[in-house]
């Protein structure tokens, strides 16, 4: 596995762990915060997918 796939499995389960969690707290402050976090982890999910597709295109 290389680092690049590493840190994509990292930023997956943060994203999984952020979006539970938003989804169990009672406190809407909270929640907006995880479930932000959650959507940013996915955007870098979907970045470091291009660059690892690129990368095993070239």
């Amino acid at each position: 596995m290389t680092d690049l796939e590493a840190k994509l499995e990292r930023f997956e389960t943060l994203a999984a762990e952020c979006d539970l969690i938003g989804k169990l707290t009672t406190d809407g402050a909270k929640r907006e915060l995880y479930l932000r976090l959650a959507f940013h982890y996915r955007e870098l999910v979907d970045d470091l997918r291009t660059v690892i597709a690129t990368n095993d295109a070239a």
